[in-house]
């Protein structure tokens, strides 16, 4: 799948998660989902019925990856 299949992506069955080091008073978080196929979803775990970001699995692995090694601060 590519980047461009993504727009309006049915998210209807996404089953969202947050990392277990977010506090328990549901504040600011981010949840993901990466149980549908070929996609990853972000939202913001304040707005659940809002907007969400879209990504690829390799999209995803690349953010991941740039996350660990210090890229973004």
């Amino acid at each position: 799948m590519d980047a461009s299949d993504l727009t309006g992506a049915d998210l209807s069955g996404a089953v969202w998660r947050k990392s277990s080091r977010s506090g328990n008073n549901g504040g600011d978080c981010v949840e993901v989902a990466d149980n549908l196929p070929g996609i990853i979803a972000v939202r913001d775990s304040k707005n659940p019925h809002g907007p969400a970001l879209v990504f690829t699995p390799s999209e995803w692995s690349a953010f991941l990856g740039g996350v660990k090694d210090g890229e973004f601060g």
